[in-house]
């Protein structure tokens, strides 16, 4: 099946393009009047999830609603745990819940990985098959995984945290079993990306939702590894990393073998552009709270942000959208990045 409107592929395989690509992390959810009409009425987030006409629907709905340039199907980066042997709950107004945690060696050794925690979900890999099916070429369908580092936290921790100090005392305390963990974790995602991308999956992104805790050097231990790995790994599709929060390792991360790097919104382009090094292409990196401003200093920042990026660049937000961001906010940035062109 041809994609067509490939440019969000051919920016990330670094090609010449006329103007950048644009997409927005969650952008499949609340911002959209006809997600919450399905949401609410089913039992919950995960039935949305784990029912993959539903999910291949929303996925499409931004394609659909705001015209951006590329779909991420709708799916939650805590299935692998669940996959592994760890099942979470989402709570609403409050977040993910693991009834049990990981503290103890043997806890460790109970887990399923890699190929056979991968094959629990064949939900997703069916959600991303049905959605390749029902874009028809429209716009190329990302895949993701959560980065081992940030599962490692929810699955020491319990839930969201400020701190996650429970999940950083891990690597403290014991970094013998921290590194066991991130091995079952990795051997997973990475089977799990590839059977995402035999389903139909065009790029893959890794988020590491919870680099920006880390200390330089607890990233370069605990979590720079196990990225280089999974993305040395994946072969047939482009590679995204996002680190949110780690611009004390972009020059490493100019070195791992993905091609393409996401940005929140605290690095400057020119930074970087300078840390990261010319090979890669950048993707952000929009303060997501500017989305609330009138649709016309949207647009401003928008054009403003494109211009210090140059080339090589996917627009994007600095992390995902919020729930309460008005929708024409949202549609002046995508349209704003639809109308540039590169001189």
């Amino acid at each position: 099946m041809s994609t067509k409107n490939d440019l969000f592929l051919r920016t990330a395989r670094g090609e010449a393009v006329e103007r950048p690509p644009v997409w927005l992390m969650r952008q499949a959810g609340r911002i959209l009047p006809q997600y919450r009409a399905i949401r609410n009425r089913l039992s919950g987030f995960k039935e949305l999830v784990e029912t993959p006409e539903l999910a291949a629907e929303v996925t499409i709905q931004p394609v659909d609603e705001l015209n951006v340039d590329a779909a991420i199907i709708f799916s939650d980066i805590l299935v692998i745990p669940e996959a592994m042997g760890l099942p979470y709950e989402m709570v609403e107004k409050r977040g993910p819940l693991f009834p049990e945690v990981i503290k103890s060696e043997a806890d460790v050794q109970k887990l399923t990985s890699g190929a056979d925690a991968a094959a629990e979900l064949q939900y997703v890999y069916d959600a991303v098959a049905l959605t390749r099916q029902q874009l028809d070429g429209r716009v190329p369908l990302i895949g993701f995984s959560g980065a081992p580092w940030t599962l490692l936290a929810y699955m020491v921790e319990g839930s969201g945290s400020k701190t996650f100090s429970k999940a950083k005392k891990l690597l403290y305390t014991d970094p013998k079993l921290a590194h066991q963990l991130l091995e079952k974790i990795s051997e997973t995602i990475i089977a799990y990306l590839k059977l995402k991308v035999e389903s139909g999956a065009q790029l893959v992104q890794v988020f590491d939702s919870w680099a920006g805790i880390l200390s330089p050097a607890q990233y370069r231990e605990f979590a720079l590894p196990y990225i280089k790995v999974i993305a040395e790994s994946i072969t047939d599709v482009p590679v995204t990393v996002f680190s949110k929060g780690a611009w004390f390792v972009y020059k490493d991360l100019g070195q791992v073998d993905c091609q393409v790097v996401g940005l929140d919104w605290n690095t400057p382009p020119e930074l970087a552009r300078e840390w990261i090094g010319p090979d890669k292409v950048l993707q952000g990196n929009l303060d997501p709270c500017q989305l609330y401003a009138p649709p016309e200093e949207v647009a401003q920042a928008a054009v403003a942000m494109l211009d210090r990026y140059g080339r090589g660049h996917i627009a994007n937000l600095g992390h995902g959208v919020y729930p309460d961001t008005p929708l024409e906010g949202v549609k002046a940035f995508v349209n704003a990045v639809r109308a540039y062109r590169y001189k």
